[in-house]
């Protein structure tokens, strides 16, 4: 096998897999993508990311249109999210090179951690609609928001976090949730990834073979996530909490070494 051929069906499989997570749990995946990448792909930190934010938006289109086939999309909470996501993804961005990192990641792997004892306890009501009231409209602004300031810091996807809050803190159904994440990660990631293109951070073959086998296995992971049980699914969320705080935990270690 030639080592072209080889390194293609790396990225295949890289793809299939953070595919079906990504539908399944309603996430852009790059907490999975990204450290294959540079482990599977020796792939550096930087490049990763970016290629990793192109991979994606593909994948979050797919399980998108899967969730909202069967209504599990919320527009109206997504452009809201998205709307505070892009400002927050400046202050994050912006904020960059300001603040202590090391201590910010500290306190969003605890933050997970807690996350992921609450969504062991919780049973989704996959019933529920938002009502927009001025508190809500207020808070998933502030949600998006602080999503974008979190992503440009830490290089962390949104779903991670939005979809657990919006269960918790809202109240919305968990397969809602996932459906109006996925959409959320839409402009987000295209105003992203043309950014990371202009400044040569991003390798498009990757992404394109990774975006391409991601998509079937990205509705195949949303179609699951409907026979899942409501108390199931959270379960599962929470084991992809912990894992996310693992990452970040052997992150932070390593870049301190």
């Amino acid at each position: 096998m030639t080592q072209s051929r080889a390194r293609v069906l790396r990225l295949a499989a890289i793809g299939a897999g953070v595919g079906f997570f990504s539908g399944l749990f309603g996430v852009g995946g790059g907490v999975i993508l990204v450290p294959l990448l540079v482990a599977v792909m020796q792939f550096d930190q930087r490049r990763a990311s970016a290629t990793s934010l192109a991979a994606v938006l593909p994948t979050a289109i797919a399980g998108m249109a899967a969730y909202a086939t069967h209504g599990s999309v919320d527009l109206i909470a997504a452009a809201l999210l998205a709307a505070g996501a892009i400002c927050g993804s400046l202050v994050g961005t912006w904020l960059l090179h300001k603040i202590h990192q090391r201590v910010l990641r500290i306190i969003f792997i605890v933050f997970l951690v807690l996350l992921a004892v609450r969504m062991f306890l919780l049973v989704p009501d996959r019933s529920v609609d938002l009502a927009y009231t001025p508190l809500v409209i207020g808070g998933l602004i502030l949600l998006g928001f602080a999503t974008g300031v979190l992503s440009g810091l830490l290089g962390i996807g949104g779903g991670v976090f939005v979809v657990p809050m919006l269960m918790i803190l809202f109240g919305l159904g968990d397969l809602a949730a996932k459906g109006t994440s996925l959409l959320m990660m839409i402009p987000t990631a295209i105003t992203g990834s043309v950014a990371n293109y202009r400044r040569g951070h991003t390798d498009l073959n990757a992404a394109g073979i990774i975006g391409c086998l991601s998509v079937p296995a990205s509705i195949g992971g949303a179609a699951l996530a409907w026979a899942v049980p409501a108390n199931v699914g959270s379960i599962l969320f929470a084991l992809l909490l912990v894992y996310s705080a693992v990452q970040l935990t052997w992150t932070l270690r390593k870049r301190r070494s």
